[in-house]
């Protein structure tokens, strides 16, 4: 499937750094801060600024700091806390550890290479190779996914302490991804068993999944939810795209499915960009193992009595066939700030993190 020429992918940084292969990158939502993770066991941090006398508008990245985080193995996935001064991460050593700048106030976060980010927090109690993280819009529940075939729930506490809230053990294979909804306490996980999961909270219990959904033939790498919260997308090995809707607060249906890969897909994020369409629900972002990164604008079709057209319509508005050369594109996400939802960031086999913006070819 071509591209439409109505879009197109600017190379804005390529971020080096690391040592080993970069993992996950993750923009911070309140800050200008970007963070990507590697195989060197490090955190490096980024900040960036707008240059407003620039007639095109240039972005600028500056170096910030590099973390020496306490993990014994790979740093596989960063998350950063909706309030923006927490960062946590997940290892191939099993644990978790929870980040604070040490560094300026509340509303004046230091952002300078004189900023120092301290391990305040270190998680155990998964087994093996802790797989991704990730916070709850309110910024009361951190969440881990493990080879052990495990969910972990964990309400942050005072003092950089944290309680679990529940090992949730509905998978039968290695778990690869946790995602929250943008909006309420619901849990996804992706797993090697070729499901999706869905948890919530029963206030007179204990969480609990409500939710398996199916359909793929091969592991379930990554999800995201659309930002709206009324859809979630599924990238798999089986090299395609899923699509699933909301029908009611316990019910999904797979409603669409894109296929534009040649090998598996690690990673998917649904940003908040605007296209052409009035329905529009946003761009999605994939990448992989073919080096692809591919855009998707994403929008929804009018209700059909007879149910002869799909719920959705997908575009590919543009593709770079080898966004880091040679390697794998291990991580893709967009950038959540306002004014800035036109980047995107990817970070691959070579260590480099590279930030993208999607421009109109009317701006060119």
């Amino acid at each position: 499937m071509d591209p439409t020429p109505n879009y197109t992918l600017q190379l804005v940084s390529e971020l080096r750094g690391h040592d080993e292969r970069a993992w996950q990158v993750a923009w911070n939502p309140a800050k200008p801060l970007i963070a990507s993770c590697s195989a060197d066991k490090t955190v490096r941090l980024y900040s960036y600024k707008l240059n407003a006398d620039d007639p095109t508008m240039s972005i600028s990245f500056s170096h910030v700091t590099t973390i020496s985080t306490p993990h014994t193995k790979t740093v596989r996935s960063i998350a950063w806390a909706p309030s923006g001064k927490v960062l946590a991460s997940g290892s191939f050593d099993s644990n978790v550890g929870v980040y604070e700048t040490q560094g300026g106030s509340d509303d004046d976060m230091d952002l300078s290479e004189t900023s120092e980010w301290e391990c305040v927090t270190l998680l155990e109690g998964h087994e093996t190779e802790c797989k991704s993280v990730a916070y709850s819009s309110s910024g009361t529940l951190l969440a881990s996914c493990s080879r052990d075939k495990t969910v972990w729930i964990w309400e942050v506490q005072p003092d950089s302490d944290f309680e679990c809230m529940g090992v949730l053990m509905e998978h039968t294979q290695d778990v690869k991804c946790v995602t929250w909804h943008p909006k309420e306490e619901i849990l996804a996980s992706a797993s090697y068993d070729d499901t999706i999961k869905l948890y919530i909270d029963d206030p007179s219990e204990d969480w609990y999944c409500f939710a398996t959904l199916t359909g793929h033939d091969s592991t379930v790498w990554s999800l995201t939810w659309s930002p709206d919260g009324n859809y979630l997308a599924s990238s798999s090995d089986d090299l395609t795209i899923r699509i699933w809707k909301r029908i009611d607060q316990y019910k999904w249906k797979f409603v669409h499915r894109i296929k534009c890969h040649e090998r598996t897909i690690f990673s998917i994020s649904w940003g908040s960009g605007k296209g052409s369409s009035p329905n529009g629900l946003g761009w999605l972002a994939s990448t992989g193992s073919d080096g692809k990164l591919n855009v998707w604008e994403i929008a929804e079709l009018p209700e059909q009595p007879d149910n002869t057209k799909p719920a959705l319509d997908t575009k590919l508005i543009v593709s770079v066939l080898c966004a880091h050369d040679i390697s794998d594109v291990n991580s893709v996400q967009w950038c959540p700030r306002p004014g800035f939802e036109n980047l995107l960031a990817t970070a691959g086999d070579d260590g480099s993190m590279k930030v993208w913006r999607v421009i109109s070819a009317n701006n060119i």
